[in-house]
């Protein structure tokens, strides 16, 4: 499942020590993480002052509705949020789509340090953030979508794509559901059932509309049937403008990415919370059983049982 936090924990513990090393050290480092994300850390003692991060992550869309590789809009986000410590390396590292150089003589020692760190671990949730950002910022364009005229299947999580739609004034973004085990689906659909009853209450009008449905939508008529073969139905929202303007554009997108980690998560804790009921239940029961049963031996030890009586004897003459 999806890690909340957008700072990767794994590479931000590798940078912190590579960042506190107080001998140069010759270290090469390969991570994988969620969403076939991989990540390359290299310093070398000839250059110890520079630490080289390389990220490879799969991109939403191959080349339909962005380009390939990362567009210069995604670039100029990553250059914005990084220190003056962090230079973009061009060309990026063979097999990667970024290549970061981190002057480490460059960062400040103490929380500064930990917070700049923290910062170049999120580089992976900067790119694929930004990636949808830029299809949302444009909900209004008519250039963005020109001649396109079926869903768009973005992939976040390999096993967890999802759809981009554009209709007049709004994007719809659709999410197939799939679970493993059946009692995870009744615990999904009663979640989506109360999502889109809250979701239609006045306290929560500002939020996308949400719609869940058993069957495929009629905006995915049409694509192939391994992408429409679910069994927790499939949830879609409706992006407006106002969802994605200012500061609600980075939380928007967030969630949206997410989604389908959030369910899980809920899920799953849900999951354990009815367990844990059934248990203690379970336990209450066998204490009052063991209750009436120790009740019953103390009953029958009291008892006194009264001696059977000779049989009476007549003599007839």
């Amino acid at each position: 499942m999806a890690c909340f936090q957008r700072a990767s924990p794994a590479l931000k513990e590798i940078l912190l020590k590579l960042y506190s090393l107080e001998k140069p050290t010759e270290i090469e480092h390969h991570l994988h993480e969620y969403g076939s994300v991989q990540y390359h850390i290299q310093s070398s003692v000839p250059d110890p002052q520079h630490i080289y991060l390389s990220i490879a992550t799969p991109l939403l869309s191959q080349g339909v509705l962005l380009s390939d590789g990362l567009s210069p809009y995604t670039v100029e986000m990553v250059k914005q949020i990084f220190s003056h410590a962090v230079e973009i390396i061009e060309p990026a590292k063979e097999g990667y789509e970024l290549t970061l150089r981190i002057d480490s003589a460059k960062i400040l020692h103490g929380e500064e340090s930990e917070k700049i760190i923290t910062d170049i671990a999120a580089v992976q949730a900067v790119i694929i953030s930004s990636q949808l950002k830029e299809v949302l910022r444009n909900v209004n364009s008519p250039t963005l979508f020109q001649g396109i005229s079926r869903p768009i299947k973005l992939v976040y999580h390999p096993r967890e794509p999802f759809f981009v739609v554009k209709q007049p004034q709004k994007i719809l973004i659709i999410y197939p559901i799939r679970f493993k085990e059946d009692t995870d689906v009744i615990i999904a659909t009663a979640f989506f059932r109360e999502l889109m009853d809250v979701g239609s209450s006045e306290k929560w009008s500002e939020a996308p509309p949400c719609g869940w449905s058993p069957i495929p939508p009629p905006e995915l008529r049409g694509e192939p049937l391994e992408e429409l073969s679910t069994n927790g139905g499939f949830v879609t929202f409706d992006i407006s403008l106002h969802h994605v303007e200012g500061k609600r554009l980075d939380n928007t997108v967030w969630s949206l990415l997410n989604f389908n980690a959030y369910v899980k998560y809920h899920v799953k804790t849900t999951r354990g919370f009815i367990q844990r009921r059934m248990r203690k239940r379970l336990e209450g029961l066998v204490e009052i059983l063991n209750q009436k049963s120790s009740d019953v031996a103390v009953l029958n030890k009291g008892q006194v049982v009264a001696p059977i009586p000779p049989p009476i004897t007549v003599e007839v003459y």
